[in-house]
Parts: structure tokens; C-alpha cells; sequence
């Protein structure tokens, strides 16, 4: 919205002596920091009063396994669906920021929006009959499949030809493998697979905000460049045009999550829930698609495809064997097991997080 300030100063009598102090709207970089300001403000001002909303609503608040750790147990009573908050904060400050005519904006709202609904009635569910269980775990992948090959369908028509179907290599610039319309099922994995591996790595309290902001700010830079032609060919990178302006979606991110975050450090006033993972790991697999980095998404997010990979690996094992790799699955619960104290658990992991985004932005000038 505040990138038509620029315009109405050209057309609206007046404004033209603010005309070089609102040409800044037209920077992304100014309007990323705009968003992430804004996000972090609209959840600190209206988190608490969401909390409380949502305490007296949720009654008992999130269900705590009791096959789970027993330190869970304590947590018995603090409500869930946190991301909406996070959500809130989000939507506000893209639409308020980003530039309303770019349809790369639209498409990951679309897929981030859609996810975290199914995640809100997975919550929903959860918090209402007191069960671990929401709606069937089939028809909710079913659901998310649905909104993922849309918005994976809508990016390949967007993009150009071959290059909106192909998939790229990291540390080689040459090669492209163009995968034809199967692209669409591709994408609409990685957009199901990463929302659900962020919702795996959401059990400790912090554990999954950080390293989301880490990623988002990881593809904030990775889709300006891409959406710059100077700097995506001095790193001989793909052009994708127009996906700079997710850096700004981004930055919103990076605000909203560092307000969430102050009321979900440990203790947690307040769990993120499906609501919020399947939302946020939904955004990055359709920002990864959009700018043409799959498979550094699988570097960047390396966390969330070891918890993810720890739940098969110990599913597989105990049908095949009747044997467990791992005390518990996820892996954060394998290391409480082991006797990792949750603080210690969340900061390490939050570690490896910096340490696998910085690998991954290194494939941007390793080709």
C-alpha cells in the first residue's frame, strides 16, 4: 500500500514537494525494513491480548502427550495457535509494505494463508476434544497437496519458458534439468514437505521460530538477488523477475517472528501450534520454488529435514523391525531423552540452524 505513496505524489496536487522524500517507497530494501518493524510491533502491541483470548477460549489449552518427555507435563495448560499472531502480524505488514501488483506476493500469501488454515483447524480440533489427533492426517495432506500444485501451477505459468519448469543445481551453473510439467509435482512437494517438517521441529518452546527466521532471512537475500538482473548475474545466478519483492514478505516475517518470540522463550506464554508451522514452512517451499532454489532449501532448512527424516527413519525401523533407531522422534526429543536440558536443546539447535543457512547462501557464489 505505502509503495503508491510514490505514485499519488506524481498525480495528486501538493505532494510533489515530498516527491524525492517518498521515492524511498520504491526501494525494497527500505520496504523490507519498513515490514519487519511493522511486524514486530503489530504482535507486541496485540499479542497479549490475543494470549489472553485464546487462554480463555482453549480452557486446558493444548493437549500434552503423556507418552511424551515428562517435562511436557509442567507445560499443561499453556494455549496453542500462537500463529496467529505471527499470521496477523504477517498479512498486515506485507499488505501494508509489499507492492499490491506483484503476483509472487499474492501466490506464497495464497499457500502460507491456505496452510496455516488447515494447521488452525488441526489446533482447532486438537484443543476442543483434548486429543493429539485433529482431522485425518490423509485428508489434511490431501488439502495441502491441493493448495501446493495451485500455487506451484500459477508460478510455472508466471515464470518463463523452459526455465519456469526446470530445476537448478546448486555450485553448478550450468546445469539445469528441465523437468517439463512434472515441475509442478515437484514443487508442490517440496511446499508439503517443508510445511510439515517445520510442524515436526515445533515441540520446544523457540525451537522452531528461530530457525524459521534464519531461513526467511536466508531467501529474503536469496530473492532480492534473484529478482535483481545486475546482481543475479554477477553471481550467475537465475534471473526470476519480480521475486525480489518476497524479500519484503520476508522481512515481515522476521518482525512478526521475533514478536511471537518474545512471548514463546521459554517458559512459553504461548505454543505456535499448526497453525503457525504448516504456515511458515508452507511460505519458505513457495518462496524456494519461486526463485528457483529447491534444493538449496533442503541446505537452508537442513533442521527441519533432519527432524523430518528422524520421524521416517524411526517409523521404518519400528514397522520393519520392531526396533526404534532413536529413544523418540523427532530428533529434539531423541536429545531430552538423552538427558539435554530443553534450553540446551533450542540453542544448539538454533547453532546448527546458522551454521547450515550460511552453507546455503554460499551456493550463491560458489558456481
Amino acid at each position: 500500500m505505502f509503495y503508491w505513496l510514490i505514485d499519488l505524489s506524481n498525480t495528486v496536487p501538493g505532494l510533489g514537494m515530498f516527491r524525492s522524500a517518498l521515492n524511498v517507497f520504491r526501494y525494497i530494501t527500505f520496504r523490507t525494513g519498513g515490514a519487519m518493524v511493522t511486524g514486530a510491533l503489530f504482535v507486541f502491541m496485540f499479542g497479549p491480548w490475543i494470549i489472553d483470548h485464546l487462554r480463555v477460549r482453549q480452557g486446558k489449552g493444548q493437549p500434552i502427550r503423556t507418552d511424551g518427555p515428562q517435562s511436557h507435563l509442567a507445560k499443561k495448560g499453556t494455549p496453542t495457535m500462537g500463529g496467529l499472531m505471527i499470521l496477523s502480524g504477517l498479512l498486515v505488514s506485507t499488505v501494508l509494505w509489499a507492492n499490491p501488483l506483484n503476483p509472487y506476493v499474492w501466490i506464497v500469501l495464497a499457500v502460507t494463508l491456505g496452510f496455516g488454515f488447515v494447521g488452525f483447524y488441526d489446533d482447532y480440533l486438537k484443543v476442543t476434544k483434548q486429543t493429539h489427533s485433529g482431522f485425518a492426517g490423509r485428508i489434511r495432506l490431501a488439502i495441502e497437496a491441493v493448495i501446493a500444485l495451485a500455487a506451484c501451477y500459477a508460478l510455472v505459468r508466471l515464470g518463463r519458458d523452459p526455465f519456469s519448469t526446470a530445476l537448478v543445481i546448486p555450485f553448478f551453473k550450468d546445469i539445469v534439468l528441465n523437468l517439463g510439467w512434472f515441475f509442478v509435482l515437484f514443487g508442490a512437494f517440496i511446499m508439503v514437505g517443508a510445511g510439515n517438517a517445520v510442524n515436526l521441529t515445533d515441540g520446544l518452546d523457540g525451537l522452531a521460530i528461530v530457525p524459521v527466521m534464519i531461513a526467511a532471512a536466508s531467501f529474503g537475500m536469496i530473492a532480492y538477488l534473484a529478482g535483481n538482473a545486475v546482481f543475479s548475474d554477477y553471481l550467475q545466478i537465475n534471473y526470476v523477475a519480480g521475486t525480489g519483492e518476497l524479500a519484503v514478505l520476508c522481512g515481515a516475517v522476521l518482525g512478526a517472528g521475533l514478536g511471537f518470540l518474545w512471548f514463546n522463550a521459554p517458559p512459553a506464554s504461548i505454543f505456535m501450534g499448526d497453525t503457525g508451522s504448516l504456515a511458515l514452512g508452507g511460505m519458505l517451499g513457495s518462496i524456494a520454488v519461486a526463485v528457483k532454489h529447491e534444493i538449496v532449501l533442503a541446505v537452508i532448512g537442513g533442521l527441519f529435514v533432519l527432524e523430518a527424516v528422524s520421524v521416517i527413519v524411526q517409523v521404518a525401523s519400528f514397522k520393519l523391525t520392531g526396533k526404534r533407531v532413536f529413544r523418540m522422534a523427532p530428533l529434539h526429543h531423541h536429545f531430552e531423552q538423552k538427558g539435554w536440558t530443553e534450553p540446551q536443546i533450542v540453542i544448539r539447535f538454533w547453532i546448527i540452524s546458522v551454521m547450515l543457512a550460511l552453507a546455503g547462501l554460499s551456493t550463491l557464489k560458489l558456481r
